[in-house]
């Protein structure tokens, strides 16, 4: 995989550590070398565990040279003193090395899920319109904890087996060097094989780990709409839905058991270990090397044994590592549309807003558009009701005031500069959005009014909530404002959860406020207080009303009426009673008087509030 840097983002941390995005190896090379001493120190530390470990068998060949050939002699002490010190030694240093390497994994585990998450906050709403949530958080716990897996044992087994391997060739050597022919044949063939096990190992790591998402996403979306699950009966077909989905995770794994079941190197290493034997029989048949020499090299081929038992575990770890990493990349360089534009254009917002030609496609493969050549104008300070029948537009085309979403054709310009140009984090604090699905975070009371202006001292949450008619019945509750919701506020009503939400705004104080049918699932005896409420917000602000309720269109200064995606009236009320087909046609359901139609105004005229 070839990863390239996401040309725009809609947040960016500052300063942070620049990891390399040429190759999938690159960025996992990257974010080990942040940590290059701890990497290098884990390496050193390895090849001095395996020097002093092999030093074991050279002075037990030594001590059976000295008990044959003098026995008696005050060397055993000394080379028994001697091994005893290099096998501490060894210790010493496997547990340092061991210690450096978890540290380093641990490291890349949490800058790897920071970087994630920076990611992730960065993209477009568009981006995230099309992930499945539970494959999002599979990446950022069990992928991203298989990083961690793959430093700490994975690449820490596969350098101690190259440390196992070639330290003790290397006392071999010093002993006798045609010892080392079969070994040496040993290593050339345990590198084709493994190269070949691996080649083998990568597809079904790959498809196990993404597979692991789809049965993660699965699981999420059962677990989010458990309510629609047990209203319709449907506990059976969900159940039988993910043990398929288990089914298959467990049929990767049991796949990857059965290579790593005909993983060969460890047969060959016992074939290895008898020529090996019978090498040095035939050598010391012609008188060529001593009993000492044959138990020092056959000791040293023992340390061979289990550097090639281990990395059966390391190249199935790492594999798996590289499969994840690919799937954090993917999510993290995946292109979004939007980007912050810092040191953009940025000052306080007065309000003007100007639809000039606007059309949008949430598709940009030639879909039909979802609003299409919308042009009007709203003076700053006004209060405009957005009117049309469901799947209109009417939220799109608020979402493209704050860059939810980028108008495919045409600008959009809020006093008189583009909002491409605009910063876009100065942009966006100066507009609040309450939308007819509120959402709540499993939070205190007092933290989800004061989300957008964190530490706002408490006096000012409960004045804000007072002016949402949201206080009284912040009240009954037994910790009052510390009170904790559950996600997504599911442990309030709707009305509940909605006025929260208009207090969250009047705190924010923004420039724009849009309200997307804020107040539909609020009582009628609340809403006459809460519309005093938002008179009195909107006061010197520019607000857009999404409403069917024919008490708050009213008040508007101008309404615009939308008909699959074209603005196809704008005006005041009793205006647009009188000359707009549409406009009528909504409040037909209505006991009100309809004046008589009359003819519509020409569509030019339509396109300026």
């Amino acid at each position: 995989m070839t990863a390239q840097p996401a040309a725009k983002s809609e947040f960016t941390v500052k300063d942070t550590y620049q990891y390399n995005y040429r190759t999938t190896s690159w960025w996992i090379i990257s974010h080990i070398w942040r940590y290059k001493w701890l990497a290098i120190s884990a390496i050193l530390f390895s090849a001095i565990d395996f020097l002093m470990y092999s030093q074991g068998p050279v002075q037990v060949g030594r001590a059976a040279d000295v008990i044959m050939n003098d026995p008696g002699s005050d060397k055993l002490l000394a080379i028994t003193l001697t091994v005893m010190g290099v096998l501490t030694l060894s210790s010493i240093a496997f547990w340092s090395g061991g210690l450096l390497a978890e540290t380093l994994a641990q490291h890349m585990e949490a800058d790897a899920r920071h970087e994630l998450y920076a990611s992730l906050l960065g993209k477009s709403q568009t981006f995230h319109n099309r992930q499945r949530v539970g494959d999002i958080m599979a990446r950022a716990t069990d992928d991203v904890r298989q990083l961690n897996a793959m430093l700490s044992p994975g690449l820490r087994f596969i350098y101690e087996t190259v440390m196992g391997i070639v330290v003790p060739l290397l006392y071999i050597a010093l002993v006798r060097v045609d010892l080392l022919l079969v070994p040496t044949v040993f290593v050339l063939v345990y590198i084709v094989v493994v190269r070949d096990y691996t080649r083998r190992l990568n597809p079904v790591t790959r498809r196990q780990r993404e597979q692991y998402g789809v049965m993660n996403a699965g699981l999420e979306e059962v677990i989010s709409g458990i309510e629609i699950v047990k209203a319709s009966v449907q506990e059976p077909y969900e159940r039988s839905r993910f043990h398929r989905n288990a089914r298959l995770f467990r049929d990767h794994f049991v796949h990857q058991g059965r290579l790593e079941a005909m993983y060969l190197p460890l047969l060959l290493f016992a074939v290895t270990f008898g020529l090996t034997f019978l090498h040095c029989m035939i050598l010391y048949d012609r008188g060529s090397v001593s009993i000492a020499e044959i138990i020092a090299v056959m000791g040293l081929m023992n340390v061979l044994r289990f550097p090639v038992f281990i990395s059966i575990f390391s190249f199935s770890l790492v594999q798996l590592g590289i499969a994840s990493a690919d799937r954090l990349l993917n999510i993290i360089q995946a292109e979004t549309d939007l980007d912050e534009n810092a040191g953009g254009f940025s000052q306080s917002i007065e309000g003007n807003i100007t639809f000039d030609n606007i059309s949008f496609s949430y598709n940009k493969n030639g879909d039909a558009p979802v609003l299409s050549d919308i042009s009007f104008h709203i003076n700053a300070g006004q209060t405009v009701a957005i009117v049309g029948q469901t799947g209109s537009g009417k939220s799109t085309l608020t979402h493209l005031i704050n860059r939810v979403y980028d108008a495919t054709a045409g600008r959009i310009l809020i006093d008189g500069v583009d909002v491409r140009e605009w910063d876009l984090t100065q942009l966006r604090s100066q507009i609040s959005t309450i939308e007819q699905d509120v959402f709540l975070f499993s939070r205190t009371v007092a933290e989800n009014i004061a989300f957008g202006a964190p530490g706002t001292p408490q006096d000012q949450i409960e004045h804000a909530a007072r002016e949402a008619q949201a206080h009284d019945f912040i009240l009954t509750f037994e910790d009052g404002y510390d009170t904790k919701i559950g996600e997504r506020g599911v442990t309030l009503s709707g009305g509940q959860r909605q006025r929260l939400a208009l207090a969250r705004a009047f705190l924010s104080n923004p420039c724009i406020l849009i309200l997307d049918d804020s107040t539909s699932a609020i009582d009628s005896a609340t809403e006459d207080d809460i519309q005093k409420a938002i008179q009195r917000a909107q006061q010197g602000r520019t607000t857009l009303l999404i409403t069917h309720r024919l008490s708050q269109i009213r008040w508007a200064d101008v309404i615009l009426v939308l008909d699959q995606g074209h603005l196809v009236a704008a005006g005041s009320h009793d205006d647009l009673l009188r000359t707009s087909p549409h406009y009528r046609r909504i409040f037909s359901r209505y006991d009100v008087d309809l004046p008589p139609l009359e003819t519509e105004p020409p569509q030019a005229n339509l396109q300026t509030a």
